[in-house]
């Protein structure tokens, strides 16, 4: 049985059965069915029934946020705009996809010559508990608006959000199994991928499970997209708003409780004014309100589970014992974890070296902007990155050197159906997100019409 326990009172919610091999199959058989009915439909009418999509996230917001804050520990806030996030991003393709998907005449010898785009069938989708509805659907929404159909194996202690979700295709009106979560475990993925009634597959979460997963996937001859988060670094040059800087980066770092993909997880800041960063830094994390992440007061909930805390704990200790200097935080009572701040962190270090998901920032010192930008590239990720400075031509410049999927110039790093969302190294391949996210799972087909 799976179980879902709030992480805030350790209390448990609800259990689930595993589906059997029976169950499995006879999702598979549902998600080929509806495959032939959906992408049988033009493009128009798939974009009817995300608009109610859209429509029916936005009426059950707050229910579904309250789920959120239960299963994963965010706050209510954050819950509910996640929500409103995936709603939007709804209207979004709502607005794009018709021109995205349109036919591409290409000038040729030939009298006639387009590309088309064209759904591959049902998509396996493997996805993580820290923002259990727009990981989710930044995936689907793209991909059954292109004709697709989803399968979803969702992380085990949101197996609420997964069968929500579910819910909400199925009362927004789309075919039976278009959409359908199974209830299983890791070690049935690789059956699943391997049936041929399942084309490709995504997954967001940890390089050990991308590297599985991509395995599987090309030993099957089947596209994969994979986003396995990072270790983003935050640039502070020395002619930085410092006051700005310093506010949206303890956002972006303790934001979620800090487990966020694409979060400022390395500060790296110029010399010259490392202090007075630091001191501004230190002030915001000290507005941070601990406690029961439904009561609207709190701005910083738990972290999900108390394994994710335990790795927290390790990663800053295994620091300081190689000379990194403790600031603020650590003190832990279960998921609860005061939002910690490492000085001196260097290469070499857990906090360097790692992907550190929960509420820890470090402080990285750089000589100046060729240092900085040395130390952003030296890390096995690639995921996001910001940059600080009012240089607007340098950052031009600067941010063309930075390894990353994105490099966000005097603002806050996060994902937006607007532009493509995903990283390089070994935080993945395959973008979701914009024009670029809908034709990942689709067949750019060539047609050629000789002239007679």
């Amino acid at each position: 049985m799976f179980a879902s326990i709030n992480p805030y009172s350790q209390k448990k919610l609800k259990t689930y059965r595993p589906d059997s091999q029976s169950v499995i199959e006879r999702k598979l058989k549902q998600a080929d069915r509806a495959f032939a009915d959906w992408s049988a439909l033009s493009i128009s009418e798939r974009i009817g029934y995300l608009r109610n999509v859209s429509q029916y996230l936005t009426d059950n917001k707050q229910r579904y946020g309250e789920l959120m804050t239960a299963e994963m520990g965010k706050t209510l806030k954050e819950a509910v705009a996640e929500v409103e996030k995936c709603a939007a991003t709804c209207t979004y393709y709502a607005d794009h996809a018709e021109s995205f998907l349109a036919d591409q005449p290409i000038d040729t010898e030939a009298k006639s010559s387009f590309i088309t785009y064209q759904p591959l069938g049902p998509v396996l989708a493997i996805m993580p508990w820290n923002f259990p509805f727009w990981q989710v659907m930044r995936f689907a929404i793209p991909s059954l608006i292109a004709g697709n159909v989803g399968l979803l194996k969702h992380a085990s202690n949101v197996f609420g959000c997964a069968l929500a979700i579910e819910e909400i295709f199925r009362e927004s009106g789309l075919p039976e199994g278009a959409f359908q979560s199974l209830l299983v475990d890791s070690s049935a993925v690789e059956g699943i991928l391997k049936d041929k009634r399942v084309k490709a597959v995504t997954l967001t979460g940890s390089g050990h499970a991308g590297a599985s997963v991509a395995s599987i996937a090309g030993s099957q001859i089947k596209k994969s997209v994979l986003e396995l988060g990072g270790s983003d670094a935050l640039i502070i040059l020395a002619d930085a708003d410092l006051d700005k800087a310093a506010q949206v980066a303890v956002k972006s770092r303790m934001q979620n409780a800090g487990q966020s993909c694409i979060a400022a997880k390395r500060f790296i800041i110029e010399k010259s004014v490392k202090k007075e960063f630091t001191d501004r830094v230190l002030h915001h994390i000290g507005q941070i309100k601990q406690g029961d992440p439904m009561d609207d007061a709190t701005t910083m909930g738990p972290m999900a589970r108390l394994n994710l805390a335990d790795d927290i704990e390790r990663q800053y200790r295994e620091s300081m014992a190689k000379g990194a200097k403790l600031l603020s935080g650590g003190l832990r009572s279960g998921c609860n974890v005061a939002p910690i701040l490492l000085d001196k962190v260097k290469p070499g270090m857990a906090a360097f070296d790692e992907e550190t998901f929960g509420p820890l920032a470090v402080l990285i010192e750089a000589k100046d902007e060729a240092d900085a930008i040395r130390l952003a590239n030296q890390s096995e990720f690639g995921l996001g990155s910001a940059l600080w400075t009012r240089d607007l031509e340098k950052a031009d410049r600067l941010a063309r050197q930075i390894q990353a999927g994105s490099v966000f110039v005097n603002g806050l790093m996060r994902s937006d159906p607007h532009v493509p969302f995903g990283g390089i190294k070994t935080s993945g391949f395959g973008r979701e997100l914009s024009e670029v996210g809908i034709k990942e799972f689709v067949n750019v087909k060539t047609v050629w019409v000789e002239k007679t």
